[in-house]
């Protein structure tokens, strides 16, 4: 005779079972509605970008393309005119390498000097330092537009590169010294005092030991900087114009560009090309970026 509490628990068994498979389903299901939504859009430019005008014109936005056509991305990257220049993104994309890659290193090592100085070397007045730094952080563009264009017309570094370089290495010192600070509260005080009396000076501890053991949160700190510089608009539209403007600045200029034919496939074609520096960073380096923010996330 079969037991009735056996069949019970069998059958409780299989409903519980049930129940998980059906949450499961649910938040797969969910998740991948989000994804299509994030993706959608994404997934229209790349298939507008390879499209001839007349397929855009007679098709739907999800439609793919009947054929590839390139043309439209050499368009955009050498041909297409943006204000006076017609030499497509690619004066833009190197404007703003220039821009970035100097910026990136100069406010990545001054954050990572700040965070040592004010975590291993503390000095009377660290913590009012460190919060007017933080503060500096939520000051909006707006409010700072105007002096800091008259400031850099008096120092003569006026639409120049140098001058947005300075403007972004300076505007980004609060959070990489925020990441820094935070990833050296967890280096034992007891490495410091070794190398000190060893006779180690400041910068001695932080080029032999403190930066080599830094390599998480310089990953977090340069993709972070990166983004933010490549992605940013208002400095580089206000304080450089003409052949100086940044790939942003190009970009945002092509798409208000009055034409007779308006031409999205090569806007389409454009706006990848902007983007798709960040886009590769976050794709081949996101996973170290998480890993970067929780490295320092416990003291001791």
């Amino acid at each position: 005779m079969a037991d009735p509490g056996a069949a019970l628990d069998r059958r409780y068994e299989t409903a519980v079972r049930w129940r998980v498979l059906a949450a499961r389903f649910g938040i797969y299901a969910m998740l991948g509605a989000f994804a299509f939504f994030y993706l959608a859009p994404l997934f229209v430019m790349i298939v507008t970008s390879l499209k001839p005008m007349e397929e855009i014109r007679a098709g739907t936005l999800f439609h793919l393309p009947r054929f590839v056509h390139l043309e439209n991305w050499r368009e955009a990257w050498s041909e297409t005119c943006i204000s006076v220049n017609c030499g497509g993104m690619q004066p833009y994309f190197a404007n703003t390498l220039l821009i970035v890659v100097p910026s990136v290193f100069a406010s990545t090592m001054l954050g990572a000097l700040n965070g040592l100085a004010l975590t291993k070397f503390r000095f009377p007045g660290a913590d009012v330092v460190f919060v007017m730094m933080l503060f500096g952080c939520f000051i909006p563009y707006q409010a700072i537009i105007l002096p800091l264009a008259q400031s850099l017309g008096q120092i003569g570094l006026a639409n120049t590169y140098a001058g947005l370089i300075l403007v972004y290495t300076v505007y980004g010192l609060g959070f990489t010294t925020l990441f820094f600070r935070n990833y050296f509260l967890s280096v034992p005080q007891e490495i410091i005092r070794a190398a000190t009396i060893d006779g180690a000076g400041f910068l001695q501890i932080f080029w032999k030991i403190i930066l080599p053991i830094s390599g998480p949160i310089i990953v977090v700190t340069v993709i972070w900087q990166f983004t933010q510089i490549w992605n940013e608009f208002l400095f580089a539209a206000t304080l450089t114009g003409g052949d100086k403007q940044t790939v942003m600045v190009a970009l945002n200029n092509l798409v208000k560009t009055s034409t007779a034919t308006k031409r999205y496939d090569i806007d389409m074609a454009s706006a990848i090309i902007a983007g798709l520096p960040t886009m590769l960073v976050y794709i081949f380096a996101g996973r170290y970026f998480m890993r970067g923010l929780t490295a320092g996330a416990v003291k001791g």
